[in-house]
C-alpha cells in the first residue's frame, strides 16, 4: 500500500467567501488558514499548496474579545536605527482595517517559502464589496461551523 502525494497539477482550488462581520477575529483567521492550506481536503500533502482562495469581506467588523482592542500592540520597524514603531489594534483599525485580519491569519501560517505562496491565495477587504465575482466565490458560513465564534452583545 503506498502512501498518496498530491501533485500541483492534480489541485483542484475553490474560492470561498466569507463575510467577518461580528466573527472572533482568532477563530476565524485559524480556520482562514487552515481553508488556505488545503488542510481540510482529503489529499492534503504538507509539501504541496493544496489550498482554496479566500475572500473576506467585512473585515472592518471583525470582533476581538476581552481588551486586545487597546492591549494589542502591532510592532514594526522601518529600517532606520531607532526606528521600532507600533499601533495599538484600535489605532491599526482605524488605519489599515484589512491588515488586523491578514496578519492573525499570516502568523498562523508556516514561515516558509510555501507560507508565502499560500498567503497570497487570501484576499481581504474592508468593506462588503470585492472585485472577485468572476471567480464566483461560495459562501462560507463561518458561524453556523463554530456556534462560539460569533461575540454575543
Amino acid at each position: 500500500m503506498n502512501t498518496y502525494s498530491a501533485k500541483p497539477a492534480e489541485v483542484e482550488r475553490k474560492w470561498w467567501l466569507i463575510d467577518a462581520d461580528g466573527l472572533v477575529l482568532g477563530r476565524l483567521a485559524s480556520i482562514v488558514a487552515m481553508r488556505l492550506r488545503g488542510k481540510h481536503k482529503a489529499l492534503y500533502t504538507p509539501h504541496i499548496d493544496c489550498g482554496d482562495h479566500v475572500v473576506i469581506v467585512n473585515a472592518d467588523k471583525v470582533v476581538l474579545t476581552g481588551a486586545k482592542e487597546d492591549d494589542k500592540v502591532y510592532n514594526w520597524h522601518t529600517g532606520y536605527p531607532g526606528g521600532l514603531r507600533s499601533r495599538t489594534a484600535r489605532e491599526q483599525r482605524a488605519r489599515h482595517p484589512e491588515q488586523l485580519v491578514v496578519k492573525a491569519v499570516e502568523r498562523m501560517l508556516p514561515k516558509t517559502k510555501l507560507g508565502r505562496q499560500v498567503i497570497s491565495k487570501l484576499h481581504v477587504y474592508a468593506g462588503p464589496e470585492h472585485r472577485h465575482d468572476g471567480q464566483k466565490p461560495a459562501p462560507l458560513d463561518i458561524a453556523a461551523m463554530n456556534p462560539k465564534n460569533t461575540r454575543r452583545a
